[in-house]
């Protein structure tokens, strides 16, 4: 249980479902061995009525997306990086047994050998002195700053991406967040790459998006589908807030953008769920209002600063906000405050409730980790806690999250 986040909710919270991580690293892959199915009801359409209709007609789709790709795909990067074997590189690869490549034995295997992925013949694990990986990634401005994936580059001893006309170079990673999942890495010796601009609005559900990376190694892949949900939280850490996209991403499709019909990246492809490791049209994508505010403190300062408060929470239950006289379960309640940090030098004490902070609502454990994170340590701010019953309001000074400590306990090895 760590600072700032609820003890054991996200560990378990999909215990009967899989998620993965789309890096593909010589059949390594950051895979959470989990399960589940879900059903579907078919749905009449008796709301659209005569006004929305004829909205929908004025507002024609798009006969294809040749014209949008052709505009987008030079922006996008395909990622390899190398990783000799470490430690972490080996828990990368404890999976592998229980989960093989799904090529593996098939007449695709020497196909997924040749782009590098999966052992060399009669090679094991065990004998690989040397790991490739392989990701995506898409350029930000015309002198060579793109944004991956944390999971793509964790850990790599070197760096090359490869652009659509077939070039490789060179990149160095100018600072990563595991916190967000997101990096951002720099190719130098030229100011004239294309890029891609991030949208400056949150896509709707329903809208379409357009997916590019290098899955499976297979470079300048693009794909369609539509914005499924937003908000979504898949117990990655406490600042979870991807966007959930059908359009087909599998491993390699990692740093990846998906863009919007304008061209705008909406988000940067990070995770699946997946009983085989392979599509099943669910995605999720970092927000690119979360990849903007990172990737412009990255390439500032190589790290991310957040606000701490130093506070091991849980959510309020009905049980206890009955308990407590509360009209509803919004809040979260401290466990315990860390010794030294922030919010015991402020007062609070385990079994407050905390109910808002500088007058804003706390909903959960998730949305007070957010608008904390959102703060500069050293910032000045009020909570609104309720102790015994009795409403109070304390005044605290943030201090700074530790760089290098995963805020949850998590199952990914990235």
């Amino acid at each position: 249980m760590t600072n700032d986040e609820p003890g054991h909710r996200y560990s378990r919270m999909f215990s009967r479902r899989r998620l993965v991580l789309l890096a593909s690293a010589a059949g390594i892959g950051a895979i959470v061995a989990l399960g589940g199915s879900m059903g579907y009801t078919q749905l009449s359409r008796p709301w659209l009525s005569s006004a929305s209709a004829a909205d929908t007609q004025s507002q024609q789709q798009p006969a294809g997306f040749a014209d949008l790709v052709a505009k987008v795909k030079p922006a996008v990067i395909s990622v390899r990086v190398q990783m000799g074997e470490t430690p972490d590189a080996a828990d990368l690869s404890s999976n592998e047994e229980d989960n093989p490549p799904p090529t593996q034995g098939s007449p695709l295997e020497k196909f997924f050998q040749q782009y590098g992925f999966g052992e060399a013949p009669g090679e094991t694990p065990q004998q690989r002195r040397i790991v490739i990986g392989a990701g995506s990634g898409f350029f930000i401005s015309p002198d060579g700053y793109a944004v991956t994936n944390n999971h793509v580059v964790d850990h790599a001893q070197s760096v090359q991406v490869t652009t659509d006309d077939g070039t490789t170079y060179k990149a160095k990673v100018i600072g990563t967040d595991p916190n967000t999942d997101l990096a951002l890495i720099k190719v130098d010796g030229k100011s004239s790459f294309a890029y891609a601009n991030f949208a400056d609005r949150a896509p709707r559900v329903g809208d379409w998006v357009v997916a590019v990376g290098n899955p499976f190694g297979l470079g300048g892949t693009v794909t369609a589908g539509i914005v499924s949900a937003q908000g979504r939280d898949i117990g990655s850490g406490p600042y979870d807030n991807y966007i959930q996209i059908d359009a087909p991403i599998n491993k390699g499709n990692s740093g990846g953008p998906a863009f919007d019909t304008n061209g705008k990246v909406i988000g940067v492809n990070t995770a699946i769920y997946s009983p085989s490791g392979g599509s099943v049209g669910i995605g999720f994508d970092v927000p690119a209002q979360t990849a903007k505010t990172v990737v412009a403190e990255l390439k500032d300062k190589g790290v991310v600063t957040r606000g701490w408060l130093g506070v091991q929470i849980q959510p309020v239950t009905k049980g206890i906000a009955d308990s407590l006289g509360m009209k509803n379960t919004e809040g979260v309640m401290v466990d315990e405050p860390q010794s030294g940090s922030p919010a015991a030098k402020a007062g609070i004490q385990s079994g407050d409730v905390i109910t808002a902070l500088n007058g804003t609502p706390v909903k959960d454990s998730r949305d007070l980790a957010r608008k904390v994170a959102a703060m500069a340590p050293g910032s000045s701010a009020k909570l609104d806690i309720l102790r015994s019953g009795e409403s109070k309001v304390l005044s605290i000074v943030l201090g700074e999250y530790p760089i290098g400590i995963r805020p949850m306990p998590t199952s990914f090895h990235s």
